[in-house]
């Protein structure tokens, strides 16, 4: 599927769904969108793919800004550079697309909203802010639509499972951003809950001796919100996989909790959202060659590289791809919750891994252990005879051949009962 913008947004739809006419009349006005009386100043709505969206900018109102943030695109080992061949600075991380954890171009607001008219009146959401082609040139447009496609499509199954935050409708504004409409899964994501935890360490070891039995007390408590959030995540994906779609910007920043206390872990249900970068890769649209989309060229030039040239072959670089990121979350919540913070983030963390170590976890460990500011980090992933290493290896071999699918991921034993 290859949205591509026509003056505003124009979506192409999957054949069964209907398109709904845009329509004119409304009108930004502050906190609440009211028709704007007396005044030519029209918006238009998002093209809808399905007649359970909400496409009446009346139907809403917004409240605070809640932040903003830019997508991360995580892509597969391409063989970097190590050592002091490799020269890293910071202002490159706008350009590592193609083999790094970058920030993209398109910067996203988030606000909290309400739905203020029909049967589900009152009912809290967060409104995602595309910028119009003038902020964000066209490729926010086209991320607007792919993601609002993605959703609609997942939304269609009949069955939908609760890790995948839901899409509840959309509007485009007079000064043409778009505007999406989400259930409010909750205001923090697995990125926020790493920092606060890390903070937290931080604290604790700040103050002095760490009482032993509060200590191990809290590890385990955190041990076990962070295994939560990886099985809701690969629960989600999962499911995305099995309708075909890949979701190509997983990130701790793309998953959204309904609650960041470790003590409330029973109640947790981590949701994915950001399918901006969300990939059709049913055979039948391989077969025809959408492979040439702006929005996922990238990933399409790398399955080739691999030698990846049959609609199946790509259709499975295109799923292990995802798997590698899901393994590049993995090393991320393994380490940043547990560590000190300043100790670890995204970025030194992958860069430990591919370029340091080529991803070598064995050696990885073997580094990590002699650390001992990492020492809860190895302790988590030495459970069950080292499980937790054994699976990072697995979801990160270079070979993107030897990667476990999602469901196979979710029965390993590091997510089953290890932790406990």
């Amino acid at each position: 599927m290859n949205p591509v913008a026509v003056h505003r947004v124009t979506f192409e739809c999957v054949s069964r769904f209907a398109l709904i006419r845009r329509e004119s009349g409304d009108g930004f006005s502050g906190r609440r969108i009211v028709n704007s009386r007396g005044r030519n100043r029209p918006t238009r709505r998002l093209h809808a793919v399905t007649a359970n969206l909400i496409t009446s900018a009346d139907s809403f109102e917004v409240g605070r800004l809640i932040g903003s943030y830019g997508f991360m695109n995580v892509t597969s080992y391409s063989g970097l550079q190590s050592g002091a061949e490799f020269e890293y600075k910071s202002d490159d991380i706008g350009r590592l697309k193609a083999q790094d954890i970058g920030e993209g171009g398109v910067k996203i607001r988030l606000y909290e909203g309400r739905i203020s008219q029909g049967p589900f009146r009152g009912t809290p959401i967060v409104f995602k802010v595309y910028p119009g082609q003038r902020a964000g040139g066209v490729e926010a447009d086209m991320m607007a639509a792919n993601e609002l496609n993605a959703h609609s499509f997942l939304q269609s199954s009949k069955y939908l499972p609760d890790n995948l935050l839901i899409l509840v409708g959309g509007f485009e504004t007079q000064f043409g951003e778009q505007w999406l409409a989400f259930r409010d899964g909750g205001k923090n994501s697995a990125a926020d809950y790493a920092r606060t935890a890390s903070e937290k360490t931080s604290r604790a070891r700040s103050q002095g001796v760490w009482n032993p039995y509060e200590k191990e007390l809290a590890m385990k408590r955190r041990r076990n919100f962070v295994i939560k959030i990886l099985q809701g995540a690969m629960k989600g994906l999962a499911f995305m996989h099995d309708k075909d779609r890949l979701h190509q910007s997983l990130g701790p920043s793309s998953i959204v909790l309904n609650t960041p206390a470790e003590r409330e872990a029973i109640y947790l249900i981590p949701r994915l959202r950001d399918l901006a970068f969300s990939v059709d890769i049913s055979p039948s649209r391989l077969d025809e060659g959408a492979t040439s989309g702006a929005l996922s060229e990238q990933l399409w030039q790398r399955a080739t590289a691999s030698g990846a040239f049959t609609v199946f072959e790509k259709r499975a670089f295109g799923i292990a791809d995802d798997i590698y990121e899901a393994g590049l979350l993995f090393a991320y919540l393994a380490f940043v919750p547990f560590c000190e913070a300043g100790v670890m983030d995204s970025i030194s963390l992958q860069r430990l891994l591919e370029n340091t170590f080529r991803l070598d976890i064995e050696a990885v460990r073997e580094y990590c252990s002699a650390d001992e500011r990492l020492e809860e980090a190895v302790k988590f992933l030495d459970l069950g005879d080292r499980a937790g290493w054994e699976l990072l290896q697995a979801m990160l071999y270079a070979d993107h051949r030897k990667r476990p699918v999602a469901e196979a991921v979710l029965s390993h034993r590091f997510l089953n009962g290890v932790v406990n």
